[in-house]
């Protein structure tokens, strides 16, 4: 069985292409998973040890099949759960629209997991399921075919580029902890501050094609809270293919790790609304500063 949520989108929710920008899609899963889980899960207002107030995200895994544009009727998206384990569980997500003409009846824009672990926000400390949640989550377990993702690599922080992460207070949710959804926020800023750097100044700078996110992975690690001292971002490139590249990050503060990320961008022309390969120039640059081993 799957949850279907029916999601209202925003003007603000696109990027410089007229798209649903690769953050709000994280934004629309998290709406969706609240539904659900507080339609499964209704609890007194303040109450935060069940699952509907009382998870956090371990997990995200994204992939972005197609661009979303403004549309006045909301995005479908349908959620399930693939997988409970004692101390957790993992949900899936496709976010489409309805469309006789498409394969399956349905134009779908994004699929992606999410782990999650329950947690006593009192004691900041995770917990096991109790037998009565997960007889509640059974009836929308669909298992998953597929090997599970392995951890994400450590950034080597000696050639990787630094971007100085300083939280708002608008980023922090009712936990007063970042809400999940602000840590790709955090590294796309990142990336976009790397590519910058790189090509400024270059000919890559002046031509070329731009970037559209396919893939992103992120690992959630400790909680980040707010406070005025900023915390790190490293961010590498750690691969460039024929039409795209992998640049893998961290969020660290000093010597603490708080969560890293894989992003997959593929090369973009935004004239003929198709992947094509780097310009010469922008090769040179990327080639310049891809991790070597």
């Amino acid at each position: 069985m799957r949850h279907l949520y029916q999601c209202p989108m925003r003007w603000a929710d696109l990027d410089l292409l007229g798209h649903v920008n690769n953050v709000v899609y994280v934004d629309y899963l998290q709406e969706a998973r609240v539904d659900l889980m507080r339609s499964l899960f209704p609890a007194p207002a303040g109450v935060q040890d069940d699952l509907a107030d009382g998870v956090v995200v371990v997990r995200h895994e994204v992939t972005y099949l197609a661009p979303l544009t403004l549309t006045l009727r909301p995005v479908s998206i349908e959620c399930w759960v693939t997988e409970v384990r004692a101390a957790s569980f993992t949900m899936a997500y496709e976010v489409f629209h309805d469309d006789p003409g498409s394969d399956g009846g349905r134009h779908v824009y994004l699929r992606a997991t999410t782990l999650l672990t329950p947690y006593v926000f009192a004691t900041e400390r995770p917990r096991r399921l109790r037998p009565d949640e997960r007889a509640t989550l059974e009836p929308y377990v669909e298992p998953a075919v597929g090997i599970p993702a392995a951890p994400l690599p450590s950034v080597d922080r000696t050639v990787g580029h630094r971007y100085p992460l300083h939280v708002r207070f608008s980023d922090v949710d009712v936990y007063r902890h970042v809400n999940n959804v602000k840590y790709f926020e955090y590294f796309q800023e990142s990336r976009v501050r790397l590519m910058d750097d790189l090509t400024r100044g270059t000919a890559a700078a002046e031509s070329g094609p731009g970037f559209v996110v396919v893939q992103t992975d992120v690992d959630y690690r400790r909680p980040i809270l707010l406070r005025p001292e900023p915390y790190d971002v490293w961010a590498e490139i750690a691969r460039v293919g024929t039409r795209s590249m992998t640049i893998e990050s961290e969020i660290v503060d000093g010597e603490t790790l708080l969560a890293r990320s894989r992003v997959t961008l593929v090369f973009y022309d935004a004239d003929t609304g198709r992947s094509t390969e780097p310009t010469a120039a922008m090769r040179d640059v990327l080639a310049g500063a891809t991790r070597t081993s």
